[in-house]
């Protein structure tokens, strides 16, 4: 331990280290390793006595619930208890709004004795800002990549996202436009999928792969070169897809800059040229074969007066339960749980069954029902029984474990990585920062993109889709432990959010109860009690030791992950 705070002095040392009380954070530290997730070590007066208290009169949701106890039944495993309160606040607040409960919402949800409201909290979290700002990063990230491609308007593809999260567009409108999308990059926003499929000269390989992951839930890039021994997708159904898409192409507009005599990169578009007729491509034999835009079976027209990739958006819409709603679903499964029916969620196909086909089903047919409404799939997701279950395991339910294979029974929610955006945002409401420093969505998304390009590169990887989770690397944590955003949270000065909770009347217990409220959304166990009031009884400065206890409570695993 020595010699590792003694390699987190080093790493930077034009930052000053606050280590006034050592053994405060050798002590804290300690106690967080004891049960961090588990509702067990929580005080008893905040779990939640029986899934009665959690129960909606929705139909939909206690038919979900009805077919996941059928498969806990099926398999011969328990579920986990239900959650207390304030595990499960923070776990919704952060899937649904990207960012851990603030220490007022905290403290109101724990104090309120409404049976239902864990339901209605669910419906502000949906009408809250910070839904469209999540969502947005989630579909931006998954489309275009943490790190903007070249020749791509990150602002553009978030405009586009923020409009469709704002007026809860139903998803098949929004599938449609980023499929068939053309124009300018930042007017047209939805190019920017396209645009960032488009940085090599592939003959629109990667937009073929790219939208039949995102959007249909398969992955068929393998089946480019040969056929598959295990997927039924086939070459020459890649290329059928890959036709669709040998219309669409990109120009690069230049502008003069007189300041340096050279010409400026100055915006990008998708438009439409002229093609007709099939595509080639090579067998494994040698042999060349063509392909013609074919969805499944269905044939669309290879004149140069048909707009292919508008076909083919139509067709992935078009049905009673099509590939664009089972995919979308298993994604939302996935999102909330840690796991979806599928593993991985965008390889669904007869070589990769889903762990509970009937559920999996039945939400697609009704999402596409409820006319693809985004907030109304969320609210019977999150409300339903097996959310509301702590993610601790059981010796009930032990082999329900997804990570080690096993097909995902959901007998309790799986404990998940905060992605790099829930972290900053996650720092800035435990800080309070963001009552100061938010102006508005672009000034506070400048200062998020610069701090998300540092956790890039801390990283170690240029994959955006790679590196948008915290998973605890020692460049990571070491950033964490030495960074700006942490340093400046922990600062003793007036007008600091360590300041204000210290200033604010209240004995030491008090005081400690506030600090984990602020950073965990949980008040303290008596045994972090008992190490914390050892700590403050030998300090000469109280100060110093809550200052110690507020950053290690910053750096633990239980503030990092989402449980």
């Amino acid at each position: 331990m020595i010699r590792f705070r003694q390699e987190i002095c080093r790493s930077k040392p034009s930052q000053e280290r606050r280590f006034h009380s050592s053994s405060a954070v050798l002590l804290i530290l300690l106690g967080s390793c004891l049960a961090p997730f588990a509702a067990s070590s929580r005080e008893s007066s905040l779990v939640a006595t029986s899934v009665d208290r959690v129960s909606t009169p929705d139909p939909m949701v206690q038919e979900i619930n009805d077919l996941i106890r059928k498969g806990w039944t099926d398999n011969n495993v328990e579920p986990s208890p239900v959650a207390d309160d304030a595990e499960w606040l923070r776990r919704v607040t952060l899937d649904i709004n990207g960012h851990i409960p603030a220490l007022d919402d905290v403290e109101t949800f724990l104090a309120d004795k409404d049976k239902l409201k864990r339901s209605k909290l669910i419906d502000r979290l949906l009408e809250d800002p910070a839904y469209v700002r999540h969502w947005t990063t989630i579909w931006s990230n998954l489309c275009i990549g943490q790190k903007t491609p070249r020749r791509v308007s990150r602002g553009g593809m978030q405009k586009f996202f923020r409009d469709a999260f704002r007026k809860n567009r139903p998803w098949n409108e929004v599938v449609f436009d980023l499929v068939a999308a053309e124009g300018h990059y930042e007017h047209s926003g939805a190019v920017n999928f396209l645009l960032a499929q488009m940085q090599d000269q592939d003959d629109g390989v990667q937009m073929t792969a790219k939208t039949t992951r995102l959007f249909l839930g398969m992955q068929v890039q393998c089946t480019q070169c040969h056929d598959h021994p295990f997927n039924k997708f086939k070459q020459d159904q890649f290329w059928q897809f890959n036709s669709f898409f040998k219309q669409t192409a990109k120009i690069d507009h230049r502008k003069y800059n007189p300041a340096t005599g050279r010409m400026d990169e100055d915006f990008s578009e998708i438009v439409e040229r002229d093609y007709a007729g099939p595509v080639y491509f090579e067998k494994r034999n040698g042999l060349m074969q063509v392909a013609y835009p074919n969805y499944f079976g269905i044939e669309v027209d290879p004149a140069d007066s048909i707009e292919r990739r508008k076909e083919l958006a139509k067709l992935m819409i078009a049905g009673q339960k099509p590939l664009v709603a089972v995919a979308f679903v298993n994604r939302m499964w996935c999102h909330f749980f840690g796991y979806g029916f599928t593993h991985p969620i965008d390889d669904w196909g007869i070589h990769n069954p889903p762990s509970n086909p009937e559920l999996a089903e039945r939400l697609a047919t009704e999402f596409v029902t409820s006319g693809y409404d985004c907030r109304r799939l969320i609210r019977w997701i999150t409300n339903t029984e097996a959310y509301h279950l702590t993610s601790s395991r059981t010796k009930k339910n032990e082999q329900d474990n997804p990570a080690a294979g096993e097909p995902a029974l959901f007998s309790h929610p799986s404990v998940k990585a905060m992605t790099a955006e829930q972290l900053y945002d996650s720092l800035i409401v435990a800080t309070n920062a963001h009552r100061s420093t938010r102006t508005g969505w672009e000034n506070s998304e400048q200062q998020r993109q610069k701090w998300l390009q540092q956790f890039i590169r801390e990283f170690g990887t240029d994959d955006g889709e790679e590196s948008n989770s915290f998973d605890g690397t020692i460049p990571q944590a070491l950033m964490m432990m030495n960074g700006e955003l942490v340093n400046e949270a922990c600062r003793l000065q007036e007008g600091s959010h360590l300041f204000e909770l210290l200033s604010q009347k209240g004995n030491d217990l008090q005081k400690t109860k506030r600090l984990f409220l602020t950073v965990l959304g949980r008040p303290p166990t008596k045994i972090e009690l008992k190490k914390i009031q050892l700590c403050l009884k030998g300090a000469s400065d109280q100060r110093t030791v809550f200052q110690d206890v507020f950053w290690a409570l910053l750096n633990s695993n239980e503030f990092i992950f989402n449980h």
